[in-house]
């Protein structure tokens, strides 16, 4: 397969809810347009893009998957369509950013049955946010229950009236066979091969068919003058012209059209085809952003690229995968120039020199070759070593830039792991920094001694578990995070550090006297007060290295110790056998020694929390942060009209609160977490 020109490729994002017939419709694609012999099944685990074994095991799509499809519209063009499927799940939320972030149109698959859903509602609020046009396809509508006319009512509702029906179905459920065409006022009358002839419109649609085409109609001629001037003297404009309008109108954003197919009987599949590639913005009616002079993390200034195949070679690596046979498959979008098999680039996000060893497009999981790729293409290359999710390539031998992504998603479910052997230990660590460098949306630290991974929810750290035996070997158990309690001292007290240890030669020999109490600004405050040199200069250093040792060692409750002040105001020391190391070991003992004496108070971490949902959701959210010891600092609205709950929650109510929350709200909740700090804990609270 040789690279098309940049001005006939159109890279499409699937999205929507989990359960809307995406990963079918993208099956049905394919196979109308001759990319695969036959269409799979999801429930069979033989489609395309799922074909993971995680995936192929639960029936869903988990990851962003590939497909490559070559189509000729009725007008001859010739267009080349990457699709690119994401998962509706919440949980992999992340794939629907990446997929956005390299998309020229977002196809929004909304369920003729289901409608609406939380997984439309994020996928549309990404694609807004980073200024994607949309198409909405309702799918589904050979199945029971299915109501295209109840959908329509609810997208209108829930996202604006801008979206316009420029098709309608001619039956449902079994009887779907045939589409009204709005635009030209015929009917497309399907086969069981899925091919369509066309014929007048049904005596009982018309009506209700004509009523949408003039209101469409007057909406597009609305916004051309010279379309309008004519519609006005009594001229009714082609379809062919229309169209024209409304891929101008998609490009900006003042129209989302909505269209009708099924992916199991292929019914508008072709006609969705044509409408991709006549509405799709080509790549050079959208510049890309990239962010210049940072590294991945540091703010930097924004910078457009446009997409011609003379510029500068530049790459945008938005999503790695570890392959059992070919080691790392790095997906890309070339933004800028042309690059070929055997060119060498800089990561300009990390700094590592790559070697594109063979490119290749992505048809699920099979490699079709190419030469090369131009300006607005997407494929896929293999062993990029230094390239993780997120980064740019470029031939510069210097800079720093990075894409210009949407917000990185905030872990908010985490589970301890536990290596199953000591191999296992000792390959975890470079393991899950690979697992990590295809996710943004993982992440890995620690809580004590125990290795912790987050995410976005249960059945993502699920996965991420099952990939990291599956693909690099590793295999490890689960387990709760442990809340990371501290403690400090309850009051201030007076204490004496000694030690005096005599065995033939030099000895140990250190006193220190100590005031200890808690500090109220947090962290520690060492205090020199000593006067006359009864502890000398060269060992108060060892003192305050002490008095950190008994804090890191733990207080009477066995944990960590926080927010303390320690002055050192006297002491005693020897000549011969005083020592740092015994100024420090006299420092630990009498900083313990206040603790005992003092007490403590245990300290539990708490989380700020905000929550966003429906209106009609806040008042079982309040309740619930309530029962979870909450203290709600704030409820306001958002821009978009939902309610905004923030806040401060004990950490240790939070382990299982993202899925209480999806169970509450119906999935409908939008939330983060960050942490606050510590406060003083109940006296049930306990590790």
């Amino acid at each position: 397969m040789d690279a098309a020109p940049t001005t006939t490729h159109r890279t499409v994002a699937v999205v929507g809810a989990s359960g809307a017939g995406k990963t079918t419709l993208t099956e049905a694609l394919l196979h109308r347009a001759g990319a695969i012999s036959r269409a799979g099944r999801v429930d069979d685990g033989s489609t395309v893009s799922d074909h993971e074994p995680e995936e192929v095991a639960r029936g869903i799509s988990l990851g962003l998957a590939l497909g490559t499809l070559t189509w000729t519209c009725p007008d001859g063009t010739v267009s080349t369509l990457t699709l690119a499927d994401a998962p509706g799940h919440p949980d992999f939320a992340g794939a629907v950013d990446t997929a956005l972030s390299v998309a020229d149109l977002a196809l929004v698959v909304v369920s003729a049955v289901d409608g609406v859903q939380p997984g439309t509602w994020t996928a549309w609020a990404t694609a807004e946010a980073l200024g994607v046009p949309r198409l909405v396809v309702v799918t589904q509508e050979d199945r029971a229950r299915a109501d295209f006319r109840r959908v329509l009512a609810e997208l209108r509702e829930s996202f604006g009236e801008h979206l316009w029906p420029i098709e309608l179905p001619l039956g449902e459920e079994q009887s779907f066979s045939s589409i009204a065409d709005v635009l030209s006022e015929h009917a497309l009358v399907y086969d069981d091969a899925g091919r369509h002839h066309d014929e007048n419109l049904p005596d009982e649609v018309v009506d209700e068919e004509h009523r949408m085409h003039v209101d469409v109609t007057e909406e597009l001629v609305s916004h051309d003058d010279e379309q309008l001037d004519a519609y006005l003297s009594g001229q009714e404009p082609a379809a062919a012209d229309l169209e024209r309008t409304l891929a101008r109108e998609v490009a900006t954003g003042e129209a989302v059209p909505v269209v009708v197919a099924s992916g199991v009987t292929a019914t508008g599949v072709d006609r969705l085809a044509d409408l991709l590639c006549e509405l799709a913005p080509a790549p050079t009616e959208r510049d890309s952003r990239i962010v210049v002079g940072s590294g991945a993390d540091d703010d930097g200034h924004a910078l457009a690229v446009a997409a011609d195949p003379s510029g500068e070679p530049l790459v945008h690596v938005f999503r790695t995968v570890a392959d059992a046979y070919v080691g790392q498959v790095s997906m890309l979008k070339v933004l800028s120039g042309v690059v070929r098999t055997s060119d060498r680039l800089r990561n300009a996000t990390t700094g590592s020199d790559e070697r594109l060893h063979g490119l290749f497009r992505l048809q699920g999981k099979e490699h079709l070759p190419v030469d090369q790729l131009s300006a607005g293409e997407v494929g896929a290359v293999a062993k990029l070593a230094g390239s993780p999710s997120g980064t740019l390539l470029w031939s510069r031998t210097s800079g720093q830039a990075r894409p210009f992504l949407p917000p990185r998603r905030q872990p908010v479910y985490a589970a301890t792991l536990v290596p199953a052997s000591q191999s296992d230990d000792e390959r975890m660590s470079t393991a899950l920094a690979r697992l990590v460098a295809e996710d943004r949306t993982l992440v890995v630290d620690r809580v004590g001694d125990a290795t912790v991974l987050r995410g976005l929810g249960d059945t993502h750290l699920t996965v991420a578990v099952e990939r990291l035996a599956r693909v690099f070997g590793v295999h490890v158990e689960t387990g709760t995070v442990p809340v990371a309690y501290r403690e400090t001292i309850a009051r201030p007290t007076q204490a004496e550090g000694k030690i005096k240890k005599q065995s033939g030669g030099h000895g140990q020999f250190a006193v220190v006297q100590l005031r200890v109490g808690p500090l109220r600004e947090g962290g520690f405050e060492f205090v020199d007060s000593v006067v006359g040199g009864a502890v000398p200069r060269h060992y108060i250093s060892a003192v305050e290295k002490g008095a950190r040792d008994a804090m890191e060692a733990g207080g009477p409750q066995g944990h960590p110790v926080v927010d303390l002040r320690v002055e050192l105001y006297d002491g005693k020391s020897h000549s011969v056998d005083s020592s740092d190391m015994a100024f420090r070991t006299a420092a630990a003992v009498g900083v313990k020694a206040a603790l005992a004496e003092a007490g403590t108070v245990l300290l539990e971490p708490v989380v700020n929390v905000n929550v966003t949902v429906p209106p009609e959701h806040q008042g079982a959210v309040l309740t619930d942060l309530s029962g979870r010891r909450g203290r709600v600092s704030a409820t306001e609205l958002a821009d978009d009209g939902r309610a905004r709950v923030v806040a401060t929650v004990p950490e240790a109510e939070l382990s299982r609160y993202v899925l209480d929350l999806r169970s509450l709200t119906g999935g409908r909740a939008e939330l983060t977490m960050e942490p606050a700090g510590y406060e003083r804990a109940p006296s049930v609270a306990r590790a």
